[in-house]
């Protein structure tokens, strides 16, 4: 009965993604591409990871995290309001730290291409008999070697309708996931069953694991580099609708998940959410699997496309797209037989928080020399500074 309940709430979310209305309202088809993105790959980590560690206190991690990123939004779309209003009168300080934000999110796909991979290939392996650390990082290399052929030979247009068809297979999988542990939770509630773990972190080591989490709500910054399509208006609603969206689905996710599973019940990995909703009903596991293979591939050719773009413009064709694309693979190999995910995870959100940083200087430096506003300048500096703590000291989870 539970099974058939999950898939209804499924079917009934892609109706919703699919109602033509909907589907063709140009402000929604904006809004998919940053929700989509914001949460891509966090939701396949952050429930295990946030109730490993916060217990009954992740819920407010949860909310800190999407609190940081809608004031990173917010000085984006800050940066989104002035380009189009003063895009003729920029200076030479704002044009510098542009290009070195450029830099940075360049910097930033590489790395976060390599953890939509890993999580792939760990994802694949998962409810097979070769499940092993070797066997996932194995298919994440061999997916790497597909990219960069396919990226090589014919660029990635014949990819782009698997991306737009994963974005509504994965949304709809979230929806029946979060149905799946809405009843629940019902059931716990009413046998008096809900468990309240201490955290296992606190102090220092809680923060700045908490800083090394940022990715997981990153991707809103998508929605500033579609201009070709949409209208500065547009784009600043979208993000903002996209923040809040997925907010409203992360605080449901995470509300739920951190009351309803004892110490020990899911070794903490980067599959441990198919443990725990192996808990949950039976069908979850196969439907996450699913999501998370649409949903990894699919944000690894759009970052590896985005990243080898970037490069080639900053360098005005120095380094040509295809030579980019290989030094992204390269690197994003060595990280795949060097590193966990968690730490990969960890580097991708210092790199995100470095060039979050640097948008809020950006903003900071155009509040003060276009408005004269001391208060704003001085809001979104402080804003930066806390994108440089996070680069610094963000740290991962520990995982088994």
């Amino acid at each position: 009965m539970l099974d058939a309940l999950i898939l209804l709430a499924g079917l009934a979310a892609a109706a919703l993604l699919l109602w033509p209305p909907l589907a063709r309202s140009p402000l929604w088809r904006a809004t998919i591409t940053p929700l989509a993105s914001i949460i891509g790959s966090g939701f396949l980590v952050l429930g295990p990871v946030l109730e490993h560690s916060y217990g009954y206190y992740a819920p407010l991690v949860m909310a800190a995290l999407c609190a940081a990123a809608y004031a990173f939004g917010n000085a984006i779309r800050y940066n989104i309001t002035l380009r189009m209003d003063r895009d003729h009168d920029r200076s030479a300080t704002e044009e510098w730290l542009e290009k070195v934000a450029s830099w940075a999110l360049a910097f930033a796909y590489v790395i976060s291409v390599a953890y939509y991979l890993n999580l792939f290939g760990a994802f694949a392996v998962d409810l097979t008999p070769f499940d092993s650390d070797a066997s996932g990082r194995t298919v994440t290399t061999a997916v790497f070697a597909l990219i960069l052929l396919t990226g090589w030979t014919k660029g990635f247009h014949a990819l782009e309708r698997m991306e737009q068809v994963s974005v509504g297979v994965k949304l709809a999988i979230i929806a029946a996931m979060i149905a799946g542990l809405a009843f629940y939770f019902e059931g716990k509630l009413n046998d008096g069953g809900l468990i309240f773990d201490p955290p296992t972190l606190t102090g220092w080591p809680a923060l700045t694991l908490a800083f090394g989490l940022i990715v997981t709500v990153q991707g809103f910054e998508t929605a500033r580099y579609l201009g070709a399509d949409y209208d500065a208006k547009t784009r600043r609603r979208a993000m903002r609708i996209a923040q809040w969206l997925s907010t409203a689905i992360y605080m449901a996710y995470i509300g739920l998940i951190a009351f309803l599973f004892a110490p020990g019940e899911a070794e903490l990995s980067e599959t441990a959410i198919i443990d725990m909703m192996r808990i949950v009903a039976p069908v979850l596991p196969g439907l996450l699997v699913a999501a998370a293979l649409a949903a990894q591939f699919s944000a690894a050719v759009a970052d590896t496309g985005g990243a080898g773009g970037l490069v080639a413009e900053l360098t005005r064709g120095r380094v040509g797209v295809r030579k980019a694309y290989a030094v992204l693979v390269g690197a994003g190999v060595a990280l795949t037989w060097v590193s966990d995910i968690f730490a990969i995870i960890a580097y991708a959100s210092r790199a995100f928080a470095l060039y979050y940083a640097l948008q809020a200087a950006i903003a900071a430096t155009g509040a003060w020399r276009h408005e004269g506003s001391r208060l704003r300048a001085a809001l979104y500096a402080l804003l930066a500074l806390f994108g440089l703590v996070v680069a610094v000291f963000g740290t991962p989870a520990e995982g088994t």
